[in-house]
């Protein structure tokens, strides 16, 4: 209620509440018609009274309504700009996971080529490793042919 309301309201309860006091005074003085006009004119004020004040609660009560209409539209608002920016902060998080997700992948990726790398490897290694010992007792076998040889030649020489 704006206080400009509020003032025409007090003016009109201050009209009434003297018109009020001085029922009682000219009430008695009064006579038949002059009684019906004077009580009448009370209950006209009184009426206009009434009158504004239901229009000021209806008034009172739409300015609360609207104020809570306010609020509720304020609050929803609040709520979108909430959701809106969860929204966007759950899209960077998916964007983010799908990084991650792929730099997983080429990890993985390598880890496999890795895997086979080694898988390589090791068989070289394997085989590298039979063919060193191959090669060894090859050369133990000539060492120790050699050495029958020379025994040979050298018993062959000296003992005959």
């Amino acid at each position: 209620m704006s206080s400009e309301e509020f003032e025409k309201l007090q003016e009109i309860y201050r009209a009434l509440y003297d018109e009020l006091k001085l029922m009682p005074e000219s009430a008695p003085r009064c006579c038949g018609e002059e009684r019906k006009r004077l009580v009448r004119a009370f209950d006209e004020r009184q009426g206009e009274a009434e009158e504004v004040t239901y229009q000021q609660s209806q008034r009172a009560l739409l300015l609360q309504g609207s104020e809570s209409l306010n609020t509720a539209s304020q609050s929803i608002e609040r709520s979108q700009r909430i959701a809106t920016e969860t929204e966007q902060i759950g899209n960077d998080i998916i964007e983010e996971l799908g990084g991650q997700r792929e730099q997983l992948d080429r990890t993985r990726d390598r880890l496999v080529n890795t895997g086979e790398n080694l898988s390589r490897s090791r068989k070289i290694l394997r085989s590298m490793s039979r063919r060193l010992v191959t090669n060894k007792l090859l050369l133990a076998v000539i060492i120790v042919m050699e050495l029958a040889i020379l025994g040979a030649v050298v018993y062959l020489k000296f003992f005959r």
